[in-house]
């Protein structure tokens, strides 16, 4: 008899008392031993229910066909002509399986195709939504004041207030909008209470050899100067805003200029890069925000041009949902929007004071909102009521920037007074550098994903090591403004700190890493 497994007949023959089958004792011991059943019936067998089996030693005599050179041929035929429709039945299954996917491939595009064209009518249809929301409250009664506050040329005042701290009609953050971000906000919550520092993440030993390994002029030489970078959160991607009004689109890996955004007819203040649908975000000193799309070939179109701010806007924000984003203005309000749309639902200011705001930036969960002012002052809102919750004084000068630390515990700003780092559990103040001087502003502050690490920018570029409020932020790497100009603008760290980029008034994009460290370009 041969074996159940091999189809041979055993060296060692060995029986199931469970269901009487022969197996080769080898075999069906690293069988049990990795699967504790049976391979033929699948139900549980062990050792201990294994017979070995004693037989002769039995040589098998050859067969008949093997017995002659004549025999020995035949059999070979027989093989060959087994071999050749084996072959046949396997071409016939591969001809099947291209048509098969053929057909698959032409479903999937008209799936896209129909995708595309419901996308693009839920979103007119979203647009023509909020259009009517925003006009049906204007034939209320309740806003005749509104409808007296216009000028005669048909637009509004620049200082109408129709509601506290809300400037003009807009439709308001609805519920199903503040639903939608208290959820994103219970999800990360979670989701960052068992997170873990990447295993990737750059160690400390490897930053402190980091060095500059590439430098690159992105903008016009006629008004030169970064003054905003972005980074994508997947992919090593760099947007950069300058002063010569174009916004540009950088690939890190290849060291080539995907696109260059024209549109702005002033200095761009900031960027953003929207990792869903390819977007991107960019603020101006002309008073607009731009909304742009990508596509397949590398440019970059511009959908939307928002014009709700007075003054110039000075700083862009996302989301965690990647659905809305906020913009911050020398026109003392912040304006809230759809990014789908690019409707601004909610425009705000603080009817206390009368500072513009220079820099802003999302809580990491989403429902608390970080804006710097002109005049020093740091202001914490409640995204969901629109309300100023917190204020931290003590800066001198307008505040640049600002980053949250992604544990949710700490707060960076920068002015000209250096750098400031808040405990928002007790609202407090708990550490202030002075990195280049109380005359030298410190012009970029930014945390990594992973709340490590803090990077300044200034009359130089220098990386903190973040650790508590008890504890000391060392700063483990220094490195000189290599443009000539003092004046490193903005900072940002790549994906797991794995290289740093530096964005500087000669207009050069400049890259700290490891030289030769590939894993750098790696998305």
């Amino acid at each position: 008899m041969n074996c159940s497994i091999s189809g041979e007949v055993p060296e060692e023959p060995v029986v199931s008392k469970k269901s009487g089958l022969l197996f080769e004792k080898r075999l069906i011991e690293r069988h049990i031993s990795e699967y504790g059943k049976c391979p033929i019936t699948g139900e549980p067998l062990t050792a201990d229910d294994i017979v070995p089996v004693r037989t002769g030693k039995i040589v098998r005599p050859r067969p008949a066909q093997a017995a002659s050179i004549p025999g020995m041929l035949g059999m070979f035929q027989l093989e060959w002509d087994s071999l050749m429709l084996a072959n046949f039945a396997m071409e016939q299954q591969l001809h099947t399986a291209r048509q098969e996917l053929s057909h698959a491939l032409y479903q999937h595009d008209a799936a896209c195709r129909v995708i595309a064209r419901l996308k693009k009518e839920r979103d007119e249809a979203r647009s023509l939504l909020a259009l009517a929301e925003r006009q049906i409250p204007m034939s209320a009664p309740s806003t005749v004041a509104a409808n007296a506050s216009v000028h005669s040329n048909g637009k509004p005042a620049a200082d109408d207030q129709l509601g506290p701290g809300v400037r003009n009609v807009r439709p308001g953050i609805s519920p199903n909008i503040l639903d939608d971000m208290t959820e994103c906000n219970s999800v990360l919550s979670q989701q960052r209470k068992r997170r873990q520092i990447s295993p990737t993440l750059a160690p400390v030993d490897a930053l402190e050899r980091y060095t500059q390994i590439s430098s690159h002029p992105l903008h016009k030489t006629s008004k030169p100067g970064i003054l905003s970078i972005d980074i994508h959160s997947n992919k090593n991607i760099i947007a950069t805003g300058g002063v010569d009004a174009n916004a540009v689109i950088f690939d890190q890996p290849s060291g080539q200029i995907i696109s260059t955004l024209s549109g702005h007819s002033k200095k761009v203040n900031s960027v953003k890069i929207v990792p869903r649908d390819d977007l991107l975000i960019t603020g101006s000193a002309d008073k607009t925000v731009r909304i742009w799309q990508g596509s397949d070939d590398g440019n970059y179109n511009c959908n939307h041009i928002l014009k709700d701010h007075t003054a110039e806007v000075q700083a862009v924000t996302v989301h965690a949902t990647n659905n809305y984003f906020v913009t911050a203005s020398l026109d003392s309000t912040w304006c809230f929007y759809d990014l789908s749309s690019g409707l601004c639902l909610t425009q705000v200011e603080d009817p206390s004071a009368s500072e513009g705001y220079t820099s802003l930036a999302f809580h990491p969960d989403g429902l608390i909102l970080g804006t710097g002012t002109t005049g020093g002052l740091v202001k914490i809102w409640d995204v969901k009521s629109q309300t100023n919750v917190a204020k931290f004084e003590g800066h001198v000068g307008a505040v640049t920037s600002i980053s949250f630390s992604e544990n949710g515990y700490f707060l960076a700003t920068a002015a000209s007074d250096g750098i400031k780092l808040w405990d928002l559990r007790k609202l407090k103040n708990f550490r202030t550098f002075t990195p280049y001087g109380p005359d030298t502003p410190t012009n970029c502050v930014e945390f990594d994903y992973s709340g490590s690490y803090l990077a300044a920018a200034g009359s130089d570029i220098r990386v903190i090591q973040a650790t508590s409020v008890k504890l000391d932020w060392n700063t483990i790497k220094t490195f000189p403004d290599m443009s000539g100009t003092g004046k490193a603008t903005s900072v940002k760290f790549g994906p797991d700190a794995k290289y740093i980029a530096v964005g500087s008034m000669d207009r050069n994009l400049r890259i700290f890493g490891l030289p030769g460290d590939d894993s750098a370009m790696e998305p």
